[in-house]
C-alpha cells in the first residue's frame, strides 16, 4: 500500500486481480474476480479503474471554463474521457459577483443538456471573489471582497443551485458565517488562497468547511511554528486536502509527504486550464493571456504560476510513477472527491454505481474510457 495507508485504509480501498465488471443500462450489476466469462470483453493488461472525478478544472483543449458557453461546456465535457475524467466541476476565478451568478446559469443549462458518453457536469466550483490580496496567485485582487449573506445568496441561488463548491479565505470578515450557510445548503466550503493561522483553519473546519484547495499553493508555507493552514490541511480528519501532482506546483518529494500524511483524505485536482491537453502557446484564463512553455506549468506575464497544463489522468500516472498503490490512487482521484459531493454512485467500481471506467495500460496512460457504461473514447479492442 502507499506511504501513509493503515490497516483500515487497506480494508476500504481494495484491488481485485484478474476480476472483471457486469454492466447493465449504464449501471455496474456485478463485480467478480477471476477469468472472464465467454463473450465478455477482455481488457488484457493495465487495469480498470473508476472514472476520475475532478473538481477543479479551469478548463482544458483551448477551452476556458469562465468564458465558455454551454455548448463550449458540452465540447469539453465530450473531450474529457481521453483524459480519464468522466465527472468534473467546471471552475470559475475571481470575477464581478453578476458575471459569476451569470455563468453559474450557464454551468447549470450545460448540466441539463448532458449526455452519455461526454463527461458528467456535476455543478459549478466558484474559486473567489472572497480570497485574499497576499495569496492572490493569478486571480484579480482588486475584485476580492468579504463574502456578506447577500453576496453567499447570490451565489448558492445562482443557476438553480448549481454551485457545488466554493473557495474562500477563512480570514475574511463574514466568512465563518458563509461557510456555515453554504454548508447547510449543501455546498462543499473548501479553504484556499489563504493566510490563516492554524486557528483560523480550524474555525472554518469547525464550522463546515471540508476541503483544502490546491495545498500549498497560494497559501502560507508550514512552518514548524506557524502551521497555518497546510498543518491543518495535513493534520484534521474532517479536512479532504486538495493535491496538484503535475510535479510543478508541488515537488514530488511533498507529494510523497502529502500521502504519507493525509493517506485516503487526498483529492487529486488537475487545477487545469485551457492549455491542457494542447501545446506550448498563448491561452485565456479568466480573461488574462497565459503563456505555457514545454515542460512547464502555464504562467501568467510576470511569470506566476495560473493553473496546470495537466490533466487528472496524467496526474494520475504521476501517482503510479512515485510508487503509489493504485487504489491509492484512485481514492485520491475518484472516490473522494465523489464521496465529497455526495456521490455515492460515482468514483467506485461495485454493484449500484454508474458504469464509468477508464482503461490504464501498464504506465498508467489511458486506453479507454466509458460513461454509463458507453465507450467515450479509445479501442478497448486493440
Amino acid at each position: 500500500m502507499a506511504p501513509g495507508s493503515s490497516a483500515a485504509e487497506r480494508a476500504r480501498l481494495s484491488v481485485v486481480e484478474p476480476g472483471g465488471v457486469t454492466v447493465e443500462r449504464g449501471v455496474v450489476v456485478d463485480t467478480w474476480g477471476g477469468p472472464p466469462p465467454p463473450g465478455a470483453l477482455r481488457l488484457r493488461e493495465g487495469m480498470l479503474v473508476p472514472g476520475l472525478v475532478d473538481l477543479q478544472l479551469n478548463g482544458a483543449y483551448g477551452i476556458d471554463c469562465a468564458e465558455a458557453g454551454s455548448r463550449d461546456l458540452a465540447d469539453l465535457a465530450a473531450r474529457l474521457p481521453r483524459a480519464g475524467v468522466t465527472s468534473f466541476l467546471p471552475t470559475a476565478v475571481t470575477a464581478p459577483m453578476g458575471a459569476l451568478t451569470d455563468w453559474l446559469g450557464t454551468v447549470a443549462a450545460a448540466q441539463r443538456a448532458w449526455r452519455p458518453p461526454a463527461a458528467r457536469i456535476l455543478g459549478a466550483h466558484v474559486e473567489g471573489p472572497f480570497l485574499v490580496p497576499a495569496r492572490a496567485g493569478a486571480h484579480d485582487p482588486g475584485l476580492f471582497c468579504d463574502p456578506t449573506r447577500d453576496r453567499i445568496r447570490a451565489l448558492y441561488e445562482a443557476g438553480g443551485g448549481a454551485l457545488a463548491v466554493l473557495t474562500l479565505a477563512p480570514e475574511r470578515a463574514g466568512a465563518l458565517q458563509a461557510i456555515e450557510a453554504l454548508a447547510a445548503r449543501g455546498v462543499v466550503v473548501a479553504l484556499g488562497h489563504s493566510d490563516a493561522t492554524a486557528a483560523q483553519a480550524t474555525a472554518a473546519t469547525a464550522a463546515g468547511a471540508r476541503l483544502v484547495t490546491h495545498l500549498f499553493n497560494a497559501s502560507s508555507p508550514l512552518g514548524h511554528r506557524a502551521p497555518g493552514l497546510p498543518g491543518v490541511a495535513l493534520t484534521d480528519p474532517r479536512l479532504s486536502v486538495g493535491l496538484i501532482a503535475d510535479f510543478v506546483h508541488v515537488d514530488p518529494l511533498v507529494v510523497r509527504l502529502v500521502l504519507a500524511a493525509a493517506g485516503e483524505r487526498v483529492v487529486l485536482t488537475s487545477d487545469a486550464m485551457a492549455a491542457a491537453g494542447m501545446g506550448p502557446g498563448a491561452y485565456r484564463l479568466a480573461g488574462r493571456t497565459v503563456y505555457l512553455e514545454a515542460g512547464d506549468a502555464p504562467r501568467g506575464a510576470d511569470g506566476g504560476l495560473a493553473g496546470s497544463a495537466t490533466l487528472a489522468g496524467q496526474a494520475f500516472a504521476n501517482l503510479l510513477a512515485l510508487g503509489v498503490e493504485p487504489a491509492l490512487a484512485c481514492n485520491a482521484a475518484a472516490q473522494r472527491p465523489a464521496a465529497l459531493l455526495r456521490r455515492q454512485d460515482l468514483g467506485r467500481i461495485r454493484p449500484g454505481a454508474a458504469a464509468d471506467l477508464v482503461w490504464l495500460d501498464g504506465t498508467g496512460a489511458v486506453r479507454a474510457t466509458w460513461v454509463a457504461g458507453q465507450l467515450a473514447w479509445g479501442d478497448p479492442g486493440a
